[in-house]
């Protein structure tokens, strides 16, 4: 049996050895929770890691400020007259020009191109019947008084459309092949349907006999040729306290009458007798602005107010 001189040191070395196991596993599991940590590495070593990261741009110069049109478009506009925001009284392509602007006439649109056209449209083909009645002078709801030129007729109410056709020149065609064209200067009432022209008999005997009394047609709408320019006239009663204004004579219809104002230019309100009034005498005696379907517009001064009186003027609407 050994002696208790023996057990001690024994008893020594296996209480060192524990504590070097337990230890070791202390330390074992110190390990394995930073390891499990989020970054699965000790605090030191992320942060660094972030310090070398942050002393480096996250991409290359070349990348970032590569010349290019999208990075040239990211960058703010430089402080010059190019890059400023027009001024309000700037005008632009898609600006309107003002209206104190006196020109002759506006850019010529697109041929065929008719903005301001009604019902009756350039380049269109229109189905109806001819009619006939008896012109006499010529004259008419249009009010243009007589004339020794009857190749005129009425257009139906729908298409007269507040004489707007007032003026209009048309292409009658019948289904013998046989055509005339003609002025609009009358109003054919109702029950006169769409596309319904009633015509002179002496443009009617163009196409057939008058005994036929009523034969399917096609027209359209022209822009003839002429040498003579349109005219301008006051009704029965202006004066600078109230008047009514006509034009005659213009080439392609006539869809504005305006007249000039310290505001600028006034749009008249036109009538079924085809006469455009300022009630109030707004503009009355001073500068007109006309405008066709088209858009082209015609400036016109000089016309003094004097009612009944044809005043012809130096201007015409572009032939179509």
């Amino acid at each position: 049996m050994a002696s208790p001189s023996h057990r001690r040191p024994v008893r020594k070395r296996r209480t060192a050895l524990v504590l070097a196991v337990a230890a070791g596993a202390v330390g074992l599991l110190v390990s394995l929770v930073i390891a499990l940590r989020p970054g699965g590495e000790p605090d030191t070593v992320r942060t660094a890691a972030q310090a070398t990261a942050g002393a480096r741009p996250s991409a290359p110069p070349a990348t970032t400020h590569k010349a290019t049109p999208a990075s040239k478009a990211s960058k703010p506009p430089k402080a010059s007259k190019t890059s400023r925001a027009p001024k309000p009284s700037a005008i632009t392509p898609s600006a309107r020009p003002s209206p104190t602007a006196t020109r002759p006439s506006a850019p010529r649109p697109a041929s065929g191109s008719a903005p301001l056209a009604g019902r009756i449209k350039p380049g269109t083909t229109y189905s109806g019947v001819a009619t006939h009645y008896d012109a006499k002078d010529g004259d008419g709801a249009c009010l243009y008084g007589p004339s020794p030129d009857l190749m005129v007729a009425a257009m139906n109410h729908t298409d007269y459309e507040t004489s707007q056709a007032c003026g209009a020149y048309i292409l009658v065609r019948a289904a013998s092949g046989a055509s005339v064209t003609v002025r609009i200067t009358n109003e054919c009432p109702l029950p006169c349907a769409p596309g319904q022209i009633d015509l002179s008999k002496e443009a009617f005997a163009k196409l057939a006999g008058l005994s036929a009394g009523r034969i399917p047609i096609t027209w359209s709408l022209q822009s003839p040729a002429t040498s003579q320019t349109l005219s301008i006239r006051y009704k029965t009663g202006s004066s600078s306290h109230w008047c009514g204004i006509q034009a005659l004579g213009h080439r392609n219809p006539l869809a504005r009458l305006e007249v000039r104002t310290g505001g600028g230019w006034t749009r008249l309100t036109r009538t079924e007798y085809n006469y455009f009034l300022s009630p109030g005498g707004t503009g009355c005696g001073g500068s007109l602005r006309l405008t066709d379907i088209y858009g082209e517009q015609l400036t016109v001064d000089g016309i003094a107010i004097r009612p009944d009186t044809v005043q012809p003027t130096r201007v015409q609407f572009t032939r179509r």
